[in-house]
């Protein structure tokens, strides 16, 4: 089977299947960015023009990160990144929505509140509000070892990385101060699952596509000046 993984660095959602890809070693699907993505013409390709897309051959693209993971999860059961029973695959699953929907949902919908100057305090204060909130269920549901779920390496980790990533690089930006110090548990999480080499090799890319993106909005801003 040959797939293709539709990507781009600074994507949390991308950083998330990659980071799966990784940790379970498949070898045969490609990554790179979509086609017509810089033009805004992926949705010819997937309806929902966002990425990441696994293209399956013969025009099938799957959407949405934890459709993809699941799938993956199915194709290549080893090794697994889901729990060994029924209980344990709920607990990781838990962790990973937590992460998916109230930390990177709510985060990405916030960067448009970085501009002072176009700010809108009201929907800053309910998104970051709801990160903080899910913030708070998840030093409730995280384990105290090196992984967020378990001994070893798990889609929770996979959804947890890149969005405490966001948490810990553009999180500032909004002015409402730092959630994650009231969490020792998930600071401690996030220090600890940095020596893994498959979250190291995603953050790499991590902030390869924020510096990338950077570097744009200065040359941007420099053109407007």
């Amino acid at each position: 089977m040959s797939l293709k993984l539709y990507s781009g660095d600074l994507s949390p959602y991308s950083a998330k299947v990659r980071m799966q890809i990784y940790a379970k070693g498949i070898k045969d699907i490609e990554i790179t960015l979509p086609p017509g993505f810089m033009e805004r013409k992926f949705h010819e390709t997937s309806p929902l023009g966002r990425i990441p897309a696994l293209d399956l051959g013969d025009g099938d693209i799957m959407p949405e990160s934890e459709v993809i993971c699941e799938y993956l999860e199915e194709v290549y059961p080893a090794p697994s990144l889901l729990g060994d029973t029924p209980r344990s695959r709920a607990a990781v699953r838990t962790v990973s929505r937590i992460g998916d929907i109230y930390l990177m949902n709510n985060i990405f919908m916030c960067l448009p509140q970085q501009m002072r100057q176009t700010r809108n305090d009201a929907i800053r204060d309910l998104l970051t509000g709801q990160v903080t909130r899910g913030l708070k269920a998840l030093e409730y549901y995280i384990g105290d070892g090196p992984y967020a779920v378990g001994d070893h390496l798990t889609l929770a980790d996979c959804s947890l990385v890149p969005a405490l990533f966001l948490l810990e690089n553009v999180y500032e930006a909004f002015d409402v101060g730092q959630p994650l110090d009231d969490c020792p548990k998930t600071r401690a999480y996030s220090a600890a699952i940095k020596s893994d080499p498959h979250a190291a090799a995603t953050l790499v890319e991590l902030h390869r596509g924020l510096e990338e993106r950077r570097e744009l909005m200065k040359k941007m801003m420099a053109k407007q000046g």
